[in-house]
């Protein structure tokens, strides 16, 4: 049997169906599948047979059974065997699985030897990828190898009919892992409970740097705006969104709607950190996420965190233990010197963390979608409908992820995050290690993007040396990657893609983000594009959205024109130099950005000006636009056909907006209108080119479709015009599924 068979109680659940059925035999993992014998009458042996399939434990998924039949041997008991190393075969690895009912029910059980126990874990739930060295997954080959079981966790251990038969992190108070509370310098903190001393600094207002499953969280009082503008000067995080641990479900409905599919979400084993809408009247700050409609929501999913929120009774923000873009900190050492100027106490324990693990973020519209893929679902394979060549993909410089490919499987790495620094760098290299150990795969082939500076393409460059390296166009991979998350598209099907995000290297060496093309898995034709403006400064005009602006207007109305009666402020030496930039074509490249262009919009209404994150400009102009979407006036644009390529010209939308700004208009007005917009851009050039290419079928892809009232309204628009619409679901839209299509566009790559 081959799948996510191992470290999921795959084998005892065999032991007792064997015994059920009166078979005798044995099973064993090996390095590539879990094999079993049993030996018996023909129809025990086929009620045997299939449920294997049906009864498996939840956490198991089958890929393939392959049976064959042989003579009786005479075996007189069924037993479990020792695992076999095999050369060169390999396994899937389970993810890290949230708390389960049943451990939770000891932890809060006074009786229970495991009571309080912030380490308690069986077959069925806690750390599985984070600790594991190499497969076969035994206990010598994770991080739990050091802690030596006392003999009733070994009996369990040893007990086929125990649920923590062979749970590899099997532990408990007298013989597992333990907890420890030291101040910012290190120095142990004496106290006779850790737990209850880390709630009682929660309370105070402190800052704790709490240590998980896949590294740290910077932890406070979600109610207290003190603590958290405290937290988000040490952090240098002053506007992005904090995402908040509560205890229960009954909890987030105090706090957040909620539908049926985000409860599912937030409950299953995975556990992931939702985007809920947020109740006016809840007491958690507004400082938790500025300006935002949206709260990023995730239950406790480990023991600790069951007994810290039962222990404070507070909504905790838990976030990423990092600096700014830097990888999240996972060792304890570690932590200390990269988070001391942050955190005012740590609570560490002494169980090694083997790979950093982010925790996932998921949106729920018509249906769940990923917004980041990392704990409880890497490294989980992407299925392929073909057998793929051992290829390694780089990915993008934002939202960095890797992909591996071998066989029916595309290993797609858990987020590594921005490729901006050496410690980012550093995570990916390593990462990157693991799954090619793991996986028994020797890439034979490496794509990257076509950006030559960005460090993931760098690292390619020097890793592919001997070795055929592939450029792949960063929007064409964007389409794939949703082409391989809607399983009935096919090698040959061609769509037409909509690509909309903030940047991407374009094949005439011009910042694409606006993009229409026909594509399939191979190739693709670019057909239509929002029409090319500079970017004055460059990263610049990113950073401060009125300059983007200035670009448009400058650009598309005239170097003449006037900013009376806009908010846009730029001093008078930065607005001659931009209009010099823009003139002169100095540090302005041209780009054809979605993103940018919303940017542009938002400051122009004056919504954001300049950003603290990443696509702030853009989110918060969506917040502002009023829930009932339905009737809306929109801006005038016009396509225009240049050089056999559609373009959208953009001077008639920009000048409208002026007008609305100018007869004092309110920003969600404008807000509303300028999406209505957009969705018809979308819906409108996608008509033409079905007119001319016959092709009924549309892939959204890019960051910018990250946007719910985009997505719900240029789905809507396209499924009035009658095309079929295809959408994220596993995979990242934004940079995170980048790597994905890369190794699908490289497998089919002429070489």
């Amino acid at each position: 049997m081959r799948g996510v068979v191992q470290g999921v109680g795959f084998r005892p659940f065999v032991y007792r169906l064997a015994h059920e059925h009166g078979l005798k035999g044995w099973v064993r993992n090996t390095s590539g599948s879990v094999d079993i014998e049993v030996e018996g009458k023909g129809e025990p042996i086929n009620s045997f047979l299939s449920d294997l399939k049906t009864k498996a434990p939840p956490m198991a998924h089958i890929e393939t059974v392959k049976a064959t039949f042989h003579s009786p041997k005479g075996y007189t008991q069924f037993q479990i065997e020792p695992s076999l190393s095999r050369e060169g075969q390999y396994q899937l690895v389970s993810p890290d699985i949230a708390t389960c009912d049943e451990c939770k029910q000891e932890i809060f059980s006074p009786t229970d030897r495991r009571f309080g126990y912030p380490f308690t874990n069986c077959t069925n739930c806690g750390p599985r990828f984070t600790i594991i060295k190499d497969i076969p997954y035994d206990r010598p080959k994770t991080t739990m190898h050091k802690f030596k079981m006392c003999p009733q966790c070994r009996r369990e251990y040893t007990d086929p009919l125990d649920r923590r038969f062979h749970a590899q992190p099997n532990a408990c108070p007298k013989c597992g892992p333990s907890l420890e509370l030291v101040d910012g310098g290190g120095k142990p903190v004496k106290c006779r409970d850790v737990i209850k001393s880390a709630s009682r600094l929660l309370k105070e207002g402190k800052i704790l740097a709490i240590k998980g499953l896949g590294g740290f969280h910077l932890a406070c009082d979600a109610t207290s705006q003190a603590a958290i503008n405290t937290l988000r000067a040490r952090k240098r995080r002053q506007g992005k969104p904090l995402a908040v641990m509560l205890s229960t479900i009954e909890e987030i409905k105090k706090h957040c709607l909620l539908s049926a599919e985000e409860r599912k979400l937030l409950e299953s084993p995975q556990c992931p950190i939702v985007l809920l809408r947020w109740k006016h009247g809840s007491n958690i700050s507004p400082a938790v996420a500025p300006k935002l409609k949206y709260l990023g929501v995730m239950l406790p999913y480990t023991p600790l965190h069951h007994i810290l929120l039962s222990e404070t009774g507070l909504p905790l923000v838990m976030t990423s233990g990092n600096i700014s873009e830097e990888p999240i900190a996972k060792d304890n050492d570690e932590a200390l010197r990269r988070l001391g100027g942050i955190a005012d106490y740590f609570l560490v324990h002494n169980r090694d963390i083997y790979s950093r693990y982010d925790d996932s973020v998921y949106i729920v519209e018509s249906a769940p979608q990923v917004v980041r893929r990392a704990r409880g679902y890497a490294p989980y394979p992407i299925f392929l409908p073909f057998k793929a060549k051992q290829i390694l993909a780089c990915g993008a410089e934002l939202k960095n992820t890797f992909c591996l490919t071998k066989d029916e499987h595309a290993f797609l790495s858990q987020h590594i995050g921005d490729m901006e620094n050496e410690e980012t760098l550093g995570h990916f290299e390593n990462t990157i290690e693991l799954y090619k150990k793991l996986f028994r795969l020797e890439p034979e082939v490496i794509a990257h993007d076509m950006h030559p500076d960005y460090l993931a393409t760098r690292y390619a460059l020097e890793a592919g040396v001997g070795l055929k390296l592939i450029p792949v166009q960063h929007h064409h991979a964007h389409i794939v990657s949703c082409l391989l998350d809607n399983k009935d598209n096919k090698v040959e099907n061609q769509v037409i893609g909509v690509a909309l995000d903030g940047t991407g290297y374009g094949s005439d060496g011009n910042i694409w983000g606006g993009e229409f093309l026909t594509a399939d898995w191979r190739s693709f034709e670019r057909v239509g594009h929002l029409e090319y403006v500079p970017l004055p400064g460059g990263e610049a005009a990113i950073r401060k959205p009125y300059r983007m602006a200035l670009g448009y207007l400058y650009s598309l109305l005239g170097e003449d024109f006037s900013l009376e009666g806009l908010p846009l402020k730029p001093g008078p030496t930065e607005l001659e130099v931009i209009k010099q930039q823009i003139e002169r074509g100095i540090n302005s490249p041209l780009t054809s950005s979605a993103g940018r262009l919303f940017d542009a919009v938002s400051a122009l209404s004056g919504v954001r000006g300049e950003i603290d994150y990443e696509a702030q400009a853009v989110i918060e102009l969506e917040m502002l636009a009023p829930g009932e979407i339905e009737k809306s006036e929109s801006y005038p644009f016009a396509i225009v056909e240049e050089e056999g390529v559609r373009v959208v010209k953009l001077k008639e939308l920009l000048s409208a907006v002026v007008k609305d700004v100018r007869n004092q208009t309110p920003a969600p007005v404008i807000s509303l209108r300028f999406h209505h917009t957009m969705a018809e851009i979308i819906a409108g050039m996608c008509k033409l080119i079905a007119e001319d290419s016959g092709i009924k079928q549309v892939a959204l892809s890019g960051g910018v479709f990250q946007n719910r009232l985009l997505l719900k309204l240029a789905t809507a628009a396209l499924k009035r015009e009658g095309f079929d619409v295809l959408t994220h679901h596993l995979v990242p839209c934004n940079d995170g599924g980048i790597s994905l299509g890369q190794a699908v566009i490289a497998n089919f790559a002429r070489i």
